[in-house]
């Protein structure tokens, strides 16, 4: 082909990857002879003499959850653009499938991971950088680990949203229902909540404190746990919106209106957030940028010859107020 468009296989190159300027001409008289030769890139190949397969993972918890299909919609938004394959796979939180899901994907030689899964260990994390493998992490402080971080500041989207239910509804007994005990975000979003009870000179009630898991019937749990206690919480603030529309069940069940008899709170602002009844109060966590962002970097590390210091990009959030709370 390069002969054919009388230039070095080098400019064919730049023109096909588009990651190196080409005169308007030359990527003219190149593009031709590509349509009449019926040319189209071989991965395989590519991946041979580069020693890269053009293929991103994305690794979470929980596939079903509408969170982390935002994640992967935003990755593969800019991962396609410079021609690269994401790939998302499911490590649950209960079981122990991650190392397994970490070993398969290094064994492919997959370029980068992004971690979208909060309990992994500092030995999940340190087997990915032993592989040369790049690594993006979700929720964890540069410090706690390898790898670039994506992040959106958990602990001040909780503060600023007990704050509302403080200064907008009373509220003076607050609950919280967390995910899995240990599992990050929900540290954070509970650091979040006990700050702003605090602040505001409340007790922080560790009996309305419940940990069960980031799902709808983790919801249903921990609300039936805090509202059997003697003083049944105001408010219920909860480190997700799966599990704040699993309290919103419990809350029906028992006959309570919401806001009116107890207000209830979300995170992350999933589109079913704004579709249930009452429309969820909540934090927007920017799941499509942090996607964006992580590929981002990945990227950066690959195709551009970033090797310096590990980065960390924090987003913002803000608070979407709605019927609940």
């Amino acid at each position: 082909m390069a002969s054919e468009a009388g230039v070095s296989v080098t400019t064919v190159s730049h023109v096909i990857s588009g990651r190196r300027p080409v005169s308007p001409t030359t990527r003219a008289r190149v593009e031709d002879v590509i349509r009449r030769l019926g040319y189209q890139a071989n991965p395989t190949a590519r991946g041979l003499r580069t020693r890269r397969t053009a293929t991103l993972a994305l690794v979470v918890p929980d596939i079903t959850n509408p969170f982390n299909t935002e994640v992967a919609a935003g990755m593969q938004e800019v991962a396609l653009a410079r021609d690269y394959l994401t790939v998302v796979c499911e490590a649950p939180m209960n079981g122990r499938h991650l190392p397994d899901v970490l070993r398969q994907l290094t064994d492919r030689r997959v370029d980068g991971i992004v971690l979208g899964r909060y309990g992994a260990t500092r030995r999940d994390l340190n087997r990915i950088a032993a592989t040369g493998t790049k690594l993006v992490r979700f929720g964890r402080r540069l410090s706690e680990g390898p790898g670039d971080v994506v992040r959106a500041d958990e602990t001040e989207g909780t503060r600023t949203l007990v704050q509302h239910l403080i200064r907008t509804r009373g509220c003076r007994r607050v609950g919280f229902i967390g995910g899995e005990p240990g599992v990050e975000p929900g540290g954070e979003r509970h650091e979040g909540y006990r700050r702003a009870l605090t602040e505001a000179g409340l007790d922080v009630p560790e009996d309305l404190v419940a940990w069960t898991g980031f799902t709808r019937e983790g919801g249903r749990t921990g609300a039936r746990s805090l509202l059997a206690a003697d003083s049944p919480p105001q408010a219920l603030v909860c480190a997700n919106d799966l599990i704040a529309i699993g309290a919103l069940d419990v809350a029906r069940e028992r006959g309570l209106t919401v806001p009116g008899d107890l207000a209830i709170t979300g995170y992350d602002d999933i589109e079913a957030a704004s579709l249930v009844s009452p429309a969820l109060t909540t934090v927007f966590n920017p799941g499509r940028d942090m996607g964006r962002a992580a590929a981002r970097l990945l990227l950066e590390r690959l195709e551009d010859g970033e090797d310096g210091a590990a980065r960390e990009v924090i987003l913002a959030q803000r608070l979407i107020p709605r019927e609940s709370a």
